[in-house]
């Protein structure tokens, strides 16, 4: 799922063996790194159980797999992705993404 910095979707797509419900996840996780600005993953083990309610705002999800989308050192979307087995597993899938647009970001700058 890629988002926009509003948080609107640009982008989604879902194997037809998937549950129904990764694009939600994926959508959620790249909420919010678009709302923290940092990788979900690192957002969520920064900040452990202080901000508990977090997890109940509707279009957030405090998981591993959302990465933000920097170009010309801006904020300009985020990628989520769900459904592998595992955050870990998620989060390398949504940076391996990112890299193949890499240099069209950079360029941006």
């Amino acid at each position: 799922m890629v988002l926009d910095r509003a948080g609107n979707v640009q982008a989604a797509l879902r194997d037809t063996l998937s549950a129904r419900h990764t694009l939600e996840i994926a959508e959620r996780k790249a909420g919010m790194a678009i709302m923290s600005g940092i990788d979900s993953g690192e957002f969520r083990d920064a900040r452990g159980d202080i901000r508990p309610e977090l997890n109940h705002i509707n279009g957030l999800i405090v998981m591993e797999g959302g990465l933000p989308i920097r170009a010309a050192g801006s904020l300009i979307g985020a990628v989520g992705v769900s459904g592998a087995p595992g955050g870990d597993k998620d989060k390398a899938c949504a940076a391996a993404a990112l890299k193949t647009v890499e240099e069209r970001l950079e360029f941006a700058q």
